[in-house]
C-alpha cells in the first residue's frame, strides 16, 4: 500500500521499518535542540512529517516498548489515533511517567507509527441485544 507522506522539515527522518516483518515504524523525533522530560511531565515533539492515508485506514503513534520499560517513557494518550482527513504534522505526546528527568535528543526514536484498516459503523438502535455466556461479567471476569 503506497501512503502520500511530506517532509516538513530537511532534517525530518521519515518512518521507517526496523527489521523486515516488523508491524510499526519507528518514528524519530524532528527537533533541533534537546527536550528535557522532568518526573511526570508530558510534552507534544514533533515529527517532522504529515501524511495522507486512504479513507478506511488510520495511524497508529504508539510507544516503543524500550523506552517504557527503561526509561517509563509513553505516549500520554496510549494509542494515539492519526484520522485519514488529517493533513498536519505528526507529533508525540511522550509523559515521563518515572522520578527521573529524561532527555529526548534530536533524531531519537520516540514511537511507533502502525497503519491500520477501520470499519466505519451505523449504529442500530435496539431494546435487547443478543445473548452470550458472558453476558454482563466483565472486568477480570475471565479468570486471573
Amino acid at each position: 500500500m503506497k501512503v502520500s507522506i511530506r517532509k516538513l522539515k530537511p532534517n525530518t527522518v521519515l518512518p521507517n521499518f526496523a527489521t523486515t516483518h516488523a508491524a510499526g515504524m519507528d518514528i524519530s523525533a524532528c527537533i533541533d535542540e534537546p527536550i528535557t522530560l522532568q518526573p511526570h511531565e508530558r510534552a507534544i515533539v514533533p515529527a517532522g512529517f504529515a501524511i495522507a492515508l486512504p479513507v478506511g485506514y488510520e495511524a497508529q503513534v504508539r510507544g516503543r516498548s524500550g523506552l517504557a520499560a527503561r526509561h517509563g517513557i509513553m505516549p500520554a494518550n496510549g494509542v494515539g489515533t492519526i484520522d485519514a482527513d488529517y493533513r498536519g504534522e505528526i507529533g508525540v505526546i511522550l509523559l515521563n511517567t518515572s522520578n527521573e528527568t529524561f532527555i529526548v535528543e534530536p533524531d531519537m526514536r520516540i514511537a511507533q507509527l502502525v497503519i491500520a484498516k477501520y470499519e466505519a459503523v451505523e449504529w442500530d438502535l435496539v431494546e435487547v441485544l443478543d445473548e452470550t455466556d458472558r453476558g454482563n461479567n466483565g472486568y477480570g471476569s475471565t479468570g486471573k
